[in-house]
């Protein structure tokens, strides 16, 4: 009987010990610094790409809007200056325009935004030179271009923005998660970093955005405009 006991008392110690060497214990290391993020190109080359069926929009548009509900984007065409925007009124459609050529483009409008920079601006606001605003940016394969001429805010400020509704057509687009990458007509957007990279890969032309920056590439001839790491914002 002793001898059965000790051996029950053993099986039992031996489970324990097995019990405690089987956990793991994870700690932080204090001198870990995670990756930098890669630069926009090469995030929009290297990210796996998602199906973009659950984006389209049915009318040659794929869109979405990131988790923070702070950039709304779509992968379209334009002509001329009108862009198809399947969440906001355009002439896009207007027959007067279709003898203009269509153009595959990335279209990006921000609820909360940096003003451009001086060297960005690139319209004079039929001679005014007013009202020339940031919240909006706009790729095409050989050109990115970062604010626009308008009186008012941009459809994602009335949505998203300190007065904004939360409601209307952006609040009926599908997330688009931190690191995924989206195709369309041959350009790339990527929601990562805390905003939005979109570019023609093949001929290194993009831009990343986000609420607090945004960065113009150009190409490999022209480069990246240099923007401040805290650029100033829109009232």
């Amino acid at each position: 009987m002793v001898a059965m006991r000790r051996t029950v008392l053993g099986s039992f110690a031996a489970l324990i010990l097995t019990a405690a060497t089987a956990c793991t214990i994870t700690t932080e290391d204090p001198g870990y610094v995670p990756p930098a993020p890669l630069p926009p190109l090469q995030q929009l080359e290297q990210a796996s790409l998602v199906d973009a069926k659950g984006y389209s929009t049915g009318d040659g548009a794929i869109s979405f809007i990131t988790e923070d509900r702070s950039i709304a984007c779509s992968l379209t065409s334009s002509r001329g200056e009108h862009v198809n925007l399947p969440y906001e009124q355009n002439n896009y459609g207007d027959s007067a325009n279709n003898k203009l050529a269509t153009v595959p483009v990335a279209h990006c409008e921000l609820a909360d935004y940096p003003k451009p920079r001086a060297g960005d601006v690139k319209d004079d606001c039929a001679g005014t030179n007013l009202g020339y605003l940031g919240g909006v940016i706009l790729l095409t394969p050989d050109s990115t271009r970062y604010g626009e001429c308008r009186s008012g805010v941009t459809q994602m400020e009335a949505a998203y923005g300190p007065q904004g509704s939360k409601a209307g057509p952006l609040a009926q687009l599908p997330v688009l998660g931190e690191g995924q990458n989206l195709e369309g007509n041959g350009l790339r957007c990527s929601a990562y970093n805390g905003g939005v990279a979109c570019g023609n890969v093949s001929a290194g032309v993009g831009f990343f955005v986000s609420p607090d920056r945004y960065d113009l590439i150009s190409g490999p001839a022209g480069g990246a405009s240099a923007a401040p790491s805290e650029a100033s914002k829109t009232p």
